[in-house]
Parts: structure tokens; C-alpha cells; sequence
């Protein structure tokens, strides 16, 4: 039987819809909001005139952070296990706030999540302080999904409004590590998580993989690639079977991500392994000098990233949002970082931005930010 997608844009998504779809009887995909040219081209990557492939649900495009955009062919099935999973080690079922794009995975996650548990999510709106969206929430097991530049700005604002959560999910993005603590010094609830739109969204909580996810981490020098398997798996990519080969083989998921694992088999991630800066014959993991960045007093936010250079090979280049009032200066910087992580990762190049622009998902933008400081 032919079956073709439903085609909606973010705002004109409702609980029926996502139902429907997780039912199997009218196949979704979510158009995300922003200029015509983001819209035209996530519905370029749909391509709803053109039948769907068998077993798929749902279809979620990517926000392209390190290219272009996919569109993701979930089944049912894997966002249904994925949901349960989730409810299941945060403690069961709970009513959950919206505070992310059901455009993105984690947005329609929360969806999902409540659909599953049969209570109606409540929407944060736009502008609305989050206790006031608190306040609306029923009683009982309250839960939400952030990304981390919305964790900070909540924490700075409403702390006490974040505290009425039995679970605030974080991810998206890397979270630096003073921001967590900050955040559970606080006494909010934070849980890590780790997955992507492939994995039906977080996968990995707090480093753990959820119930009957696989993680491992390619042999090699480390840290290596992450592979993923498990019922929450996707099938494919909309339209696109050799990139579907290249990523899913074998009933694992190779994320392109750089990991490690502990001996209690706890998973680190260190950031994409196309993202990795050589410099000096030094592997050097964006991630981690952001992380150290954003410990220093004067700097908000932060995207590194690398360029080429005649001498080094590439340059780690650090695109920095002040605090109110200062303006960081590269030697300290340098200094800062070379102490932490060894000089080879400290930036050779300083950018100072007004802000680090996102992505439809929350994620940082890194090609908007490397564009426009190196234009």
C-alpha cells in the first residue's frame, strides 16, 4: 500500500497527530520554523509528493549542524521504545512541559512521551516566565527537555522554577561541566542525555545507555567513533539509501561522534570526529576548550573551531560572547586553556560575537559562526 506523509508546520502540530502517527495510520513529518529558505529546504529533503518507504512513521529533518540536513525515517516502534524506556528510568510517567521545537526530536519526543503516558503536555510559551508554566502543570511527576543555552538561561532567572521538576533532561549539546554543577548545587534535578534524531532522541542518560541500548565505541586510537543499536534505532534516511549504508550497518548506528567508555561501561563523549582540530600533530576536541572556555569570568558563550594554517596545520580559533562589561583578550585566554588542556588546544585566533546563533533544535550553529568570522 502506498502511504504518503502528513506535512505539518511546528505550529499546527497537536497531540492527534503525533497519536495518529505513532499508531501507524498517518505517517508525519514536522516543518521547522524559521525563514523560507530553512522551510524550503526541509521540504525539499521530505519530498511528501513522493511515496514514503515501508515501516516508516515519522520523519524528522536534521538541523544540519555539520551539513546538510537528512530526513530520518523512524518507525513507530523506535519512538515508542524510546519513550517508554525514558519514562521508565526517570521513574514513570509524569505530565511534561514543552519548552523545545517539535520540529526537532527532542521537542516531539516530549510528545511522544506524553501521548505514551496519557497526559497532555503543556506548552512554555513564547516569553512566558517558566514558573508560570509551572504553575499550569497538574500535580504529580512533573518532567521537561531542555538544551543546555535554555538550562543556563533558566537557572540565572527562575532557579526555583526548574526545582519543581522531578527530571530536567538535558542535551542537544554538550553541557559543560560547571554548568551542571552549578545547576545540581542548585537543586535541580538534571539528567544528561546523549542521542540524536537516529536514536529516536536520548539514548544515553547521565552516560548509561536506557533499557535495550546498546553502546560501543570503534576499535582504535582513542577516543573512537560511537555506535548505537537497540529498538529505538531508525531505519534510514529519507530517499537516500547510500547514506542509510554508510551510517546503519548490521543493526548499529555509527553516530560519527568521539567517545569512550569506562570500565562500569559509562559513556564520555568528546565531540564529533569531523569536528576534531588538528594542530601541531595535536588532536584537539572543540568541545573540550569550549568547556574550559565558558569556566573563564569573562567569557558567557562560546563556538571553537578550527582553520587552516601554514605552520600549525590548523588553528584552533575561539569565536567568544563576553560578559557584560569586559572584553576577553586572547593571551589570557590562551593561558587559561593551555593550563587546562595543554597549549596545543589553546586558541590561536579570537573573535568576539554578540551571540552564538542556533539552530531549529537548539544546537550552536558552528557554520553560521565560522562563516561569519571568517568572511
Amino acid at each position: 500500500m502506498t502511504r504518503r506523509l502528513t506535512v505539518l508546520p511546528a505550529r499546527e502540530v497537536t497531540e492527534g497527530a503525533v497519536r495518529a502517527a505513532l499508531a501507524g495510520t498517518a505517517p508525519l513529518a514536522v516543518l521547522p520554523s524559521g525563514p523560507p529558505a530553512v522551510v524550503g529546504a526541509a521540504r525539499e529533503v521530505l519530498r511528501p509528493q513522493v511515496p514514503l518507504e515501508s515501516g516508516a512513521d515519522v520523519v524528522v529533518v536534521t538541523s544540519g549542524s555539520t551539513g546538510g540536513g537528512r530526513g530520518v525515517l523512524l518507525p513507530a516502534a523506535a519512538l515508542q521504545a524510546s519513550a517508554a524506556a525514558t519514562l521508565d528510568r526517570l521513574g514513570g510517567p509524569g505530565s511534561w512541559l514543552l519548552a523545545l521545537p517539535v520540529s526537532a526530536i527532542a521537542g516531539l519526543q516530549v510528545i511522544c512521551r506524553s501521548v505514551l503516558a496519557g497526559r497532555p503536555a503543556t506548552v512554555l510559551g513564547d516569553g512566558e516566565p517558566l514558573a508560570a508554566a509551572v504553575g499550569r502543570l497538574p500535580a504529580g511527576r512533573r518532567y521537561t527537555a531542555l538544551v543546555p543555552t535554555q538550562l543556563r538561561r533558566h537557572l540565572d532567572a527562575e532557579p526555583a522554577a526548574l526545582r519543581a521538576f522531578d527530571a530536567v533532561l538535558v542535551g542537544g549539546a554538550a553541557t559543560d561541566p560547571v554548568l551542571l554543577a552549578r545547576a545540581r548545587e542548585a537543586g535541580v534535578a538534571v539528567v544528561t542525555t546523549y542521542g540524536m534524531t537516529e536514536t529516536a532522541g536520548g539514548c544515553v542518560y547521565d552516560g548509561l545507555p536506557l533499557d535495550g541500548v546498546r553502546v560501543r565505541v570503534a576499535d582504535g586510537p582513542e577516543p573512537g567513533g560511537i555506535e548505537l543499536a537497540g529498538p529505538v534505532l531508525a531505519l534510514g534516511y529519507r530517499l537516500d539509501p547510500a547514506a542509510t549504508e554508510a551510517a546503519f550497518r548490521g543493526g548499529w548506528f555509527a553516530t560519527r561522534d568521539a567517545g569512550t567508555l569506562d570500565g562500569d561501561g559509562r559513556l564520555t563523549v568528546h565531540g564529533r570526529l569531523d569536528d576534531v582540530v588538528v594542530s601541531g600533530g595535536v588532536n584537539v576536541a572543540p568541545q573540550a576548550v569550549e568547556a574550559a572556555l565558558r569556566e573563564h569570568p569573562e567569557v558567557a558563550d562560546v563556538v571553537v573551531f578550527g582553520r587552516p594554517d601554514e605552520e600549525w596545520g590548523q588553528r584552533v580559533v575561539a569565536a567568544v560572547v563576553p560578559r557584560a562589561g569586559v572584553e576577553p583578550a586572547l593571551p589570557a585566554l590562551r593561558a587559561w586553556v593551555a593550563e587546562r588542556l595543554g597549549a596545543a588546544a589553546a586558541p590561536r585566533e579570537l573573535h568576539v560575537v554578540p551571540a552564538v546563533p542556533l539552530l531549529h533544535s537548539g544546537k550552536p550553529d558552528r557554520r553560521a559562526v565560522a562563516r561569519e568570522v571568517l568572511r
